[in-house]
């Protein structure tokens, strides 16, 4: 059976859901990446700034843009260095201006992806799956990208039943 890894950033606090801004006790990407570990039995791994993004939502996705704009890899609190011991690596973040959030970049760049398969996963408010192919496709040279997965964020806690069809058919 092939072992597989979670990388995933989630944000919690302030969040845009359903057209409206809403506190969230936990982060939208990290209960589908929740439902995904407990699917097929993977490790999950949560990608942590030491900066944190501002609380408001406003100004979290100001700083987003800012960094997508500027290219800039946040430093994180804990980084992996090593995936060999893993066959699928789901990299799952919010869709904030099209992508990952830059600290999903970060943690990317510092692995080996050789001979991986690496799956898209979005949680999202009306862009789907946005550029999360395109962005695996060039942050993980040697991977094999396989079939995404997008999940609006509204509807996140009561996704469990189709993430883990997804999960089962591909991991």
């Amino acid at each position: 059976m092939a072992k597989t890894l979670v990388i995933y950033y989630s944000r919690k606090g302030e969040n845009y859901v359903d057209g409206e801004i809403r506190v969230l006790e936990k982060g939208n990407t990290e209960i589908v990446a929740e439902y995904i570990a407990r699917a097929v039995g993977a490790e999950l791994f949560e990608v942590e700034t030491v900066k944190t993004y501002g609380k408001s939502y406003s100004r979290c996705t100001e700083e987003a843009m800012q960094e997508l704009q500027e290219n800039v890899r946040p430093e994180l609190k804990t980084a992996l260095t090593d995936i060999s011991a893993y066959d699928n690596i789901v990299v799952a973040g919010p869709c904030w201006w099209g992508t990952y959030p830059c600290a999903i970049f970060t943690q990317l760049e510092k692995l080996d992806f050789t001979g991986k398969k690496v799956f898209p996963v979005m949680t999202h408010e009306g862009s789907g799956a946005g550029g999360a192919v395109q962005a695996l496709k060039m942050f993980c040279p040697g991977a094999e990208v396989g079939e995404s997965l997008a999940v609006r964020g509204a509807e996140a806690a009561a996704s469990e039943a189709a993430v883990t069809e997804w999960a089962k058919a591909n991991l």
